[in-house]
């Protein structure tokens, strides 16, 4: 295992020394006709592509120098993602999240089909014919609408070697530590897989909104995408998911930083009045964060004065439980390099390549 931890850190382009697992890196196919190849009737006809409404950036919604020469989406050129990201920044792995927003559609059956279609071309293209040197590690995507069918999906999938998680929108009708799921976390849990949970279809089709009600604006709804995956985390908490499953663990991917301290300050607070309505909850709960979450640092909430920032990494217990992401191609882009403030070695070793390293087993 030393070893191992050896040659990723100095694999790559000449003698450039690598330190850096990108936890959120989105792989696009290069049309429409690259998904609809893996889907059967009638989805095959019915496919158009994978939107998800209104609620889109009003500008772009990647970087406009993230355009491959050749024409393309952005993300789509896999040489062209590793000349930007891998090799300029010295990256040993690449967690690959494609969006295929299957979790909006009112027929399950068809979200899952889009779901099933996105593995499919994944595995093909990212994890094989592109990953000649294993650096490109991907996630399971799955339909939460039909946790029995994510469970099956997972059970297809793991085992392949260059599957190291799965992963679902955070627009849901219902908060993810809710039973319904159960099936998707026994199977997450069965394979030691760790759920990852994405933004995109918050509000979107059949998806409640994380606001109340509707925001006029794209920025309203950015900004607002984290309320969701609060809801989402008390749920997983007080639901008792974890002591359910000692073994499952989630990422947030994508979801912001700055509100963990104060959700899990307010949250124990409630727990000391409350805990007689959640027995099953055997600690505080933000004494299971370090045990089962993991939340990756893209879009990193940056003060003016950075010593704040280093006192709420401090406050969340950072070198534990967050991990490093760029969330390349998008807009809202983090560099590795400009990003964070200077950390402590300790701290700037987990968050960019230990945690991630741990928990995909890499």
């Amino acid at each position: 295992m030393e070893q191992q931890v050896k040659d990723d850190l100095t694999r790559g382009t000449g003698s450039k020394k690598q330190s850096i697992i990108d936890c959120d890196v989105h792989p696009s196919p290069r049309n429409t006709d690259e998904i609809r190849a893996y889907l059967a009737q009638p989805w095959r006809d019915r496919y158009h592509g994978s939107t998800r409404g209104f609620f889109g950036n009003p500008v772009h919604g990647a970087r406009l120098d993230a355009t491959p020469p050749n024409g393309g989406p952005t993300g789509s050129d896999p040489e062209f993602l590793r000349e930007q990201l891998i090799d300029k920044y010295g990256h040993a792995y690449a967690i690959l999240l494609p969006r295929a927003f299957c979790n909006l559609h009112p027929d399950p059956d068809f979200g899952t089909a889009i779901a099933a279609a996105y593995n499919d071309w994944l595995a093909d293209t990212w994890l094989g014919a592109y990953n000649r040197d294993g650096v490109f590690k991907g996630s399971i995507t799955v339909n939460h609408q039909d946790p029995q069918a994510a469970a099956r999906e997972i059970e297809r999938w793991a085992g392949h070697p260059h599957f190291v998680q799965v992963m679902t929108d955070s627009g849901a009708r219902a908060p993810f530590g809710q039973r319904h799921y159960y099936p998707i976390y026994e199977a997450c849990a069965r394979h030691g897989l760790p759920f990852a949970i994405h933004p995109g279809t918050d509000g979107m089709g059949i998806n409640i909104q994380p606001s109340p009600g509707y925001p006029t604006h794209y920025i309203e709804w950015h900004t607002c995408l984290s309320l969701g995956f609060q809801a989402h985390l008390v749920s997983f908490l007080t639901e008792g998911v974890f002591e359910r499953f000692p073994n499952f663990k989630i990422v947030l991917t994508e979801g912001g930083v700055a509100w963990l301290p104060g959700l899990m300050w307010r949250l124990n607070a409630e727990y000391k009045a409350l805990r007689y309505e959640v027995p099953w909850m055997k600690r505080r709960p933000s004494d299971y964060l370090r045990d089962h979450v993991r939340i990756t640092s893209q879009p990193l909430e940056r003060p003016d004065d950075d010593r704040e920032l280093l006192q709420m990494l401090q406050m969340m217990d950072a070198e534990h439980i967050l991990m490093f992401a760029s969330d390349y191609p998008h807009w809202d882009f983090d560099s590795p390099t400009h990003t964070f403030p200077k950390l402590p070695e300790a701290m700037h070793r987990r968050i960019f390549f230990e945690n991630a390293r741990e928990l995909y087993n890499l």
